[in-house]
């Protein structure tokens, strides 16, 4: 028998059994032997083995939640698994999908769109808001794909005119007569949050207790914060806002009081996200988020992913990195897409709640210092800091991922896809340009002679020769040109 020395040496002992276990405790809502809908066969393009497993299970966590996640790597198709999900979970109905991705992927989201889903109709959203340049697109555009590329023609509306229902009962019904197939609707997440211009809301009265103070117009007080009253100079370009608990003195319930407005002398315009959140909760059947992992912010954006998730009736994220090191990076996206989950948890909005959550599911580091006493009298002062490290806790993917994430890795497609070769072609430099790389050469070295020693002079030198001198592999695959002037600033 192997002596089992350390935990890595007792998981590959017993990997099977172990694995077994897991499955036995935590089954997949879709185990690869299990039957796929026939309605994947539709689909313009066949998603791989892989790629299917990770489809059903999203449509199988549609049948009993909201939300779910597909954290696949970069190539692994995301899209066609989110769109591929959308169309088996429809069942043949008509239906309506917002997709909020990065900018530059509107229109390749587009053409994968014509090419994946059969019958689908593509809108963009290009913005909300009155007036602008006129040879800019505005408003909600239908675009066709002609000769591989993606053109804007067909019907032409607003979000405005879409909520209406005219004679219609509702407006769904109203838009079913236009457009009676599936319809996918794609805004950029920069125009998604991009709204009106604010300015500060807050009164300064001309007499009374208060002459010279900012006022809050909703109580007609000072704004005091640590026995302080607030001052112009203290808005500047933050939003400020009050949480109103008493009127006079009773006490009330409690108000958030925003003291900002829109600025009525710039362009009038309203968030398409945010006027999707406010006047037409439930129009869309699903909501796609590509790159949800730069959405976790408290920012803009990521107020649009928790105003996407709040009124659709389903959500799915895409992301290729689920967190950036740290476990409270996922904080604020869980408890947009799973608020009731994470309150179950004990966890609630803000700095109070994510310091809670990394207490539970990250790595925390204290630093004790202790400074030596002045004289025999006196004791030694002692200061402790706490401060996050990377990493986090196995429990958080137990409590949380398990169920909503569908992973898929470059591997598990790889046996699908077509050999790669990479193969180097030397391209030989003009003469003016050899120069200019020669000059910068000598000089790197000169620098690195003069500041021999100087760590942080030679890792910025060695960076920039990286990118700028041409390097040439040889057969033993070292660098020629970089370890030469190495060499030569060393001696």
């Amino acid at each position: 028998m192997l002596e089992l020395t350390t935990i890595y040496d007792y998981l590959r002992a017993h990997a099977k059994l172990l694995g077994e276990r897991i499955l036995q405790e935590y089954p997949a809502l879709h185990p690869f032997n299990d039957p796929v809908s026939p309605r994947i066969d539709a689909l313009l393009r066949i998603p791989f083995p892989a790629q299917t497993i990770a489809l059903m299970g999203v449509v199988k966590r549609w049948q009993y939640a909201r939300t779910a996640m597909v954290v696949a790597e970069c190539g692994t198709g995301k899209t066609l698994i989110s769109l591929g999900a959308m169309h088996v979970h429809s069942e043949g109905r008509p239906f309506t999908a917002l997709a909020m991705v990065p900018p530059h992927l509107v229109e390749k989201w587009a053409r994968e769109s014509f090419q994946t889903v059969p019958g689908i109709r593509v809108f963009l959203i290009d913005d909300l808001r009155n007036g602008g340049d006129e040879n800019t697109p505005h408003g909600v555009n239908e675009v066709r794909m002609k000769h591989g590329r993606i053109v804007r023609e067909g019907l032409h509306t607003t979000l405005s005119d879409m909520r209406l229902r005219k004679q219609f009962p509702t407006p769904r019904e109203r838009w079913m007569s236009l457009c009676a197939r599936p319809a996918l609707f794609i805004v950029g997440r920069e125009r998604a949050k991009l709204g009106y211009f604010w300015r500060h809301a807050y009164v300064m009265p001309r007499s009374g207790p208060y002459l010279g103070c900012v006022v809050n117009p909703d109580t007609g007080k000072p704004v005091i914060v640590d026995d302080g009253r607030l001052t112009v100079a203290d808005f500047e370009k933050v939003k400020i806002s009050e949480t109103i608990e008493a009127r006079g003195e009773s006490p009330c319930r409690r108000l958030h009081s925003a003291m900002w407005q829109a600025d009525p002398e710039k362009i009038r315009r309203m968030a398409p996200v945010e006027f999707i959140g406010r006047y037409m909760p439930g129009w869309f059947d699903y909501a796609i988020c590509d790159e949800i992992h730069q959405l976790a912010g408290d920012t803009a954006q990521g107020n649009a992913l928790g105003t996407l998730a709040s009124c659709t009736d389903r959500i799915v994220g895409l992301t290729g990195t689920l967190l950036g090191g740290y476990a409270d990076d996922l904080f604020n996206t869980l408890f947009r897409l799973e608020a009731k989950r994470m309150k179950e948890h004990g966890y609630e909005w803000g700095t109070t709640g994510r310091s809670s959550f990394i207490q539970d599911y990250g790595v925390l580091e204290t630093i004790i210092k202790v400074e030596p006493a002045n004289n025999a009298c006196s004791k030694a002062k002692t200061t402790s800091t706490v401060r996050r490290k990377p990493g986090a806790s196995p429990l958080l993917f137990g409590e949380f991922l398990m169920q909503l994430c569908a992973f898929v890795f470059l591997e598990d497609v790889s046996a699908e896809l077509p050999p790669y070769e990479e193969t180097y072609l030397s391209v030989p430099m003009d003469a003016p340009m050899q120069e200019a790389y020669r000059e910068l050469e000598e000089d790197m070295r000169k620098a690195l002679k003069a500041h021999r020693g100087n760590r942080s002079v030679s890792e910025h030198r060695c960076s920039t020769l990286c990118c700028c001198i041409p390097i040439t592999r040889t057969g033993s695959g070292r660098y020629t040109v970089l370890s030469s002037i190495l060499n030569s600033s060393a001696r």
